[in-house]
């Protein structure tokens, strides 16, 4: 098969990572990819948001399957214009991706299918919002109705927080038109972890549990970022939980969407709060999470690719996946400055050091290859430095040994990934 992948992040080197090993690829595409993607695909210069242009390359390249990584393209339809010209594609429609692209849509939704979730209220005007806060006290949740690529959520603990979280995402200075709605929700208690499923709109497939570290100073601390480190599986997603999750939340959302007319195919990722009344969901994303894919994929013992096509073809159910025993670890190594403002084009040594460990795999982000042949970082979080240990405290040990051999003085990383867990 002449496969293309969609995106340029972590999570799309690891898909092609995962494929390309697949004795079902013949030749692998990645638009537009990275430097550590063009060691394992042909990378074009094609980007993810030119939805035109990729289409133009899979009539003209006659690619039989597509992968989406990111969710901008999956909300703005991609999936369904690949469908018109009879490609079939892994991700949702542009309908059932609004599970991710509408925050009000995925809560009503929740009502309706009787899925645990927070308690919240929708608003378009800044009066009404700041009456229901006032009301509700804080700590509270605000969140943008639209895609904020991962920043449209504040937690706040005060209400002259809560105040200016709302100022800003109504009065559309700071997320514009995605924050043109809020959704305010009720503060929960517990713990996050992360749950995956593929579904062809029928059946589910169970993959894995995961737990990511958003903030991006040690102890969990500072600004949320798109994710400082992973690891899967997660102790703390029991395996009486990850059934509680599959029963009351993943089952009657596939149904739903099925009942609804807009059957959900691709990956579900189940954002959880793991509470005192069992696990509750905290938001749906309609594709692998960056960077849990990474964790994911080294511990998969199976090819992943027909697993893939089912999810878009049907039959999900026929399938069945081996995975390692052992613990995945992700370390993010980003540039200094990130979530804020951040140099570009600094030079990175030492990657191949790092990769030399056959527990170890390096997957790229923000990366380029610079005209003198340097690897060079060209965005916030740039690699991904993953390894596989017995338990979660080799799997540390083992990445942050290889982080240890990467030269970068642009760069840093968190030292405590996986931290809760080592204290548990």
């Amino acid at each position: 098969m002449k496969i293309l992948v969609v995106g340029s992040g972590g999570r799309e080197h690891a898909l092609c990572w995962s494929i390309a090993k697949s004795p079902l690829c013949e030749k692998l595409y990645c638009a537009p990819g990275n430097a550590g993607i063009s060691e394992v695909a042909e990378c074009l210069p094609i980007k993810a948001e030119d939805l035109d242009a990729i289409i133009d390359f899979v009539s003209k390249s006659a690619i039989d399957f597509v992968v989406v990584g990111p969710e901008a393209q999956l909300v703005d339809g991609l999936v369904d214009r690949l469908e018109e010209i009879n490609v079939p594609a892994f991700g949702p429609s542009a309908a059932a991706a609004e599970m991710e692209g509408s925050k009000g849509f995925m809560k009503d939704f929740c009502a309706k299918y009787n899925i645990p979730t927070a308690n919240y209220q929708r608003f378009t005007d800044l009066p009404s919002a700041k009456k229901y806060l006032d009301e509700q006290g804080a700590p509270i949740v605000i969140k943008t109705d639209g895609l904020a690529a991962g920043k449209g959520v504040t937690v706040a603990m005060t209400l002259s927080e809560a105040h200016t979280a709302v100022e800003e995402a109504l009065s559309g200075r700071a997320f514009g038109a995605a924050g043109a709605e809020v959704v305010i929700e009720e503060f929960m208690q517990g713990e996050e972890a992360s749950f995956f499923v593929l579904t062809d709109g029928e059946n589910y497939l169970p993959l894995a549990s995961a737990q990511d570290h958003k903030r991006v100073g040690e102890g969990d601390t500072g600004p949320n970022t798109g994710g400082m480190g992973a690891y899967s599986p997660a102790p703390v997603l029991t395996p009486e939980l990850e059934q509680q999750v599959l029963d009351r939340c993943i089952k009657p959302t596939i149904d739903g969407m099925k009942a609804e007319g807009h059957p959900y195919k691709g990956v579900l990722f189940a954002g959880l709060m793991l509470t005192d009344t069992g696990p509750r969901l905290i938001e749906y994303n309609v594709r692998f999470g960056d960077p849990e894919c990474q964790a994911l994929c080294l511990r998969l013992k199976s090819d992943l690719l027909p697993a893939l096509l089912a999810s878009a073809k049907g039959g999900i159910d026929k399938i069945t996946l081996d995975w390692h025993d052992e613990t995945a670890l992700l370390v993010v190594m980003a540039a200094k400055g990130y979530p804020a403002s951040y140099e570009k084009n600094t030079v990175i040594k030492g990657v191949d050091d790092a990769n030399q460990d056959p527990a170890v795999t390096v997957f790229h982000a923000g990366t380029t290859t610079g005209n003198d042949g340097s690897l060079q970082a060209i965005g916030g979080r740039v690699l991904g430095v993953t390894a596989l240990g017995t338990d979660i405290k080799e799997a540390q040990e083992k990445a942050y040994q290889a982080v240890d051999k990467i030269t970068w003085p642009e760069g840093f990383c968190r030292r405590d990934i996986g931290w809760r867990e080592l204290a548990r």
